[in-house]
């Protein structure tokens, strides 16, 4: 390991983010760079999902301000550990760690104000309009300086005893459940509506595992109240009385795990999964990075710039589908909030389109 290039990733905020820097590290790794993370604790798990790093440093830091003090004290902590350094995120305070770790080459995008505190700066690419928004997984891989950026896939991997665990824990079979992830964080246009969960859950034939933060708890659990009222009323409709109850269908369950599980277990959870079912969301890029089958609604966002990488992967876009009449001029806007207030992009995306394309996967 004498004369590696020892090298400190500043990791996005985001979960969906992390992810689509994977590639990035994959590279950084195989010209021999010995890779750390700096990342925020909520992020941390994905990139303990990384083979290629070696260690992941949490950083203290929360939402908003420069937090001055607190990015002296873990530079003192790291000073003189680092020869190059990779900013992600494109903000100021992103790049202050490694300029105050005296770290001698830095890397990142232009950004906001940044010319003196990166060494090396790449231009940000044109930000586009709408649905011409460069990809996310390209963005972060450029900062390799490597060319073939554009067919980088991410790639997750845990080890075995944590994927055991995780479904000991909940007490599953590998491949024996599907995982619905029906949050958004960044707001309602991206997320599908609750009854079209619920309904899509009271047709599945095996049980369904609401994933998400505590603050889609609410949500999850609105899902998994209606999925089992939906599948009793099924029930009730299929039921024989020529038959003993022991024989009669029963529902499967809808577990709301929602603000109860880690991210590392949600994470081993995906993994094995049947399928997946999510909004644009970090969850989903999450199942696409272990491969799992999947279906990804999409709707305020856009496919082209954030999509699931995977051959595994179905996206339903109403924006692409030229038989949605009338036609969605309006997608994708990439607000948190429809500002027509229909939010037709998601409303129209049946639930019984999502189980056929689920049936595909």
């Amino acid at each position: 390991m004498t004369g590696a290039t020892r090298a400190l990733v500043i990791a996005p905020q985001w979960i969906g983010d992390a992810v689509m820097t994977e590639p990035l590290l994959r590279r950084l790794a195989a010209r021999g760079e010995v890779l750390s993370v700096a990342a925020l604790p909520w992020v941390a798990p994905v990139y303990r999902a990384m083979p290629q790093v070696r260690e992941v440093i949490e950083l203290p830091f929360a939402h908003g301000g420069l937090q001055l003090q607190a990015r002296r004290r873990i530079a003192r902590q790291i000073e003189g550990r680092f020869d190059v350094a990779y900013v992600l995120p494109n903000s100021l305070k992103s790049a202050l760690l490694p300029l105050l770790a005296g770290i001698p080459k830095r890397v990142g995008y232009l950004g906001e104000a940044r010319v003196g505190l990166l060494t090396h700066r790449l231009k940000n690419p044109a930000r586009g309009h709408g649905a011409d928004k460069p990809p996310m997984v390209a963005f972060y891989s450029a900062l390799s300086g490597e060319a073939g950026v554009e067919s980088d896939r991410p790639q997750l991997k845990l080890p075995a005893d944590v994927l055991q665990a995780a479904l000991s824990q909940q007490q599953l079979q590998p491949h024996s459940y599907t995982v619905f992830a029906p949050g958004a964080e960044f707001g309602p246009a991206k997320r599908w509506p609750a009854q079209h969960f619920a309904a899509l859950a009271a047709q599945l034939d095996q049980p369904v595992l609401l994933l998400g933060s505590a603050k889609e708890a609410a949500l999850c659990e609105e899902i998994a109240q209606a999925a089992q009222s939906m599948r009793s009323n099924l029930r009730a409709q299929k039921n024989d009385p020529s038959q003993p109850e022991s024989a009669q269908p029963r529902p499967h369950a809808c577990s709301n795990l929602a603000g109860l599980t880690s991210l590392i277990d949600a994470l081993a959870l995906i993994a094995q999964a049947h399928s997946v079912v999510s909004n644009d969301s970090g969850l989903m890029h999450v199942a696409a990075a272990f491969g799992v089958p999947q279906v990804a609604v999409f709707g305020s966002s856009s496919p082209k710039h954030t999509p699931p990488l995977s051959d595994r992967a179905q996206v339903l876009w109403l924006k692409d589908d030229p038989s949605y009449q009338p036609p969605l001029d309006c997608a994708p806007c990439f607000e948190r909030e429809c500002p027509l207030g229909h939010t037709r992009c998601l409303n129209d995306i049946a639930p019984e389109r999502v189980a056929q394309a689920l049936a595909l996967r």
